[in-house]
């Protein structure tokens, strides 16, 4: 069968800081591939709708399917539903991913027809049935599967993540991939699933606490078949298991394969397996995403981190001993008031680190969903983007962006400053010379993206197509509950597969 797979376009946050390859979608279309069928990828990220509708009109797809890792993007994945079904009405159209597995069920209500099927849990194990039963006929068998008419069985999970390997040459446009100054770069995952229960964090209850790694010979086979000079490892927390870190640096080691990695780890994994760390610094690791979230323990608290304020600003002194160039995540809360911003940028300005600012988002599949949805003052999709405040906020809605914004831009000048500029221009002309622009373009774009006013008028959009409300768990004590896949149908599915 024909497949086209398709990438939504690219919010706001991702305009600016970083652009990722879709490594899931070439997973899933390594894995249709493998078993005879033909694939082709389009990243809206990094091309227009008319490359999309040339695609659908020369290649004439059986199937469509569209990944919605995020929620903000599910409208515009409804209207490319739409347009596939006007332009080919027997097109099968499927929606798969992180974010849209939690909401299947209103989602195909909302697409009121364009959308045959919603894949929850893992795509992988997924596609090659899900395109069988479309070519045969009946897809309610489908594991994962969820139609107006019900669900199928339970998501299939992967047993482990060695296989499907990534069909990267279906990707045109590998150049326009980059995060932050390491511009082109590509990505790999070395493990999948996260041990901890963060109350913000959907990762956990997707893979219901799961967590599986890549051998060590599979990794450094994919790095050595990589073009790109710098790698982002997607891993939601690096190196968690030491011995594993230290087998692929080793086999990375032995094929003499350096490149510059960036990566995101937890402050308490850094200080727990430092030798790990510092063993890929040689390697080439020269950035790392650390999600402190806050800066004191109540916040930390809040949140069910399970480290300390001091477990935070030890790990930043052990990342700059090891020569880590460190971007820190802070959550905020929209009720602070203006002296906690100020408070904030205090830090900012206090710290060499680079300091990025998510807002505080209820999302489907976490606790706080299940706790803060009574409070929504929107359910746009859109705005779920983790850049705009969706609960009430403590200032009024112009003073919270206002606040937001200017702490944004305090924190961009202090790194893209004079103070700093013979160092970007060196890198921006490095870059240049690469015929890389990537990165030239995010240094001008600051004030035209993080926008007070863009992001108030962001609020008063019409609205189509709104996130439902759920049905409030009396007991999240029962984390289960809130699980896509479950262990006990991976052990099935390992039981199965052996």
């Amino acid at each position: 069968m024909r497949l086209l797979l398709v990438h939504p376009s690219a919010l706001m946050y991702s305009e600016i800081f970083l652009r990722l390859e879709p490594l899931g979608l070439e997973r899933v279309a390594g894995a249709a591939r493998d078993a005879g069928h033909e694939v082709r990828i389009v990243d809206l990220q990094v091309t227009g709708r008319r490359e999309l509708a040339r695609e659908i009109t020369s290649f004439r797809p059986d199937a469509l399917g569209v990944s919605l890792n995020y929620l903000a993007n599910i409208p515009e994945a409804i209207g490319l539903a739409h347009a596939a079904k006007r332009a080919l009405p027997d097109c099968f159209v499927f929606f798969g991913g992180h974010s849209v597995s939690f909401v299947a069920e209103d989602v195909l209500e909302q697409a009121e027809g364009s959308v045959d099927a919603v894949v929850r849990g893992e795509g992988e194990p997924a596609v090659v049935p899900l395109l069988e039963a479309v070519r045969d006929g009946g897809v309610d068998g489908v594991p994962g599967i969820v139609t107006l008419r019900g669900h199928g069985p339970q998501p299939r999970m992967l047993h482990g993540i060695d296989s499907p390997v990534p069909a990267r040459d279906l990707m045109r446009h590998r150049r326009r991939y980059f995060i932050g100054e390491l511009d082109p770069c590509a990505s790999i995952e070395f493990t999948r699933g996260c041990p901890w229960d963060c109350s913000f964090c959907s990762a956990w209850t997707f893979y219901g606490r799961s967590y599986r790694k890549v051998s060590p010979e599979t990794a450094g086979a994919e790095l050595a078949g990589i073009r790109e000079p710098n790698v982002f490892i997607v891993d939601d927390v690096a190196f968690i298991r030491p011995e594993h870190g230290d087998a692929i640096a080793a086999e990375l080691e032995r094929r003499r394969i350096r490149k510059r990695y960036y990566l995101e780890t937890r402050s308490d994994v850094l200080l727990r397996n430092t030798e790990v760390f510092q063993r890929w610094t040689r390697l080439g690791l020269k950035y790392m995403f650390l999600g402190m979230e806050a800066i004191d323990a109540e916040g930390l608290d809040l949140y069910r981190k399970r480290v300390s304020p001091d477990d935070n600003f030890r790990a930043l002194e052990v990342a700059r001993r090891l020569g880590i160039n460190v971007a820190i995540n802070l959550i905020v809360d929209p009720a602070w008031d203006e002296e906690r911003f100020r408070v904030v940028r205090e830090f900012a300005l206090s710290v060499p680190e680079i300091v990025h600012l998510t807002v505080m988002t209820p999302y489907p599949g976490t606790e706080i969903w299940h706790t803060e949805s009574r409070r929504l003052t929107t359910r746009d999709y859109r705005l779920f983007d983790i850049q705009h405040a969706v609960v009430p906020t403590t200032l009024p809605l112009d003073v919270f962006y206002r606040e937001l914004v200017k702490t944004q831009a305090v924190i961009n000048r202090k790194h893209l400053g004079l103070r700093t500029a013979v160092g970007a221009l060196r890198v921006l002309g490095a870059n240049l010379a690469r015929g890389q622009t990537n990165f030239a373009r995010m240094l001008w774009k600051f004030n035209r993206v993080y926008n007070p006013e863009r992001q108030l008028a962001d609020h008063r959009r019409p609205v189509r197509y709104q996130l439902p409300l759920p049905q409030h768990l009396s007991d999240v004590g029962d984390r289960r509950k809130l699980y896509v896949h479950t262990r006990a149908a991976a052990r099935r599915d390992a039981g199965q597969a052996e």
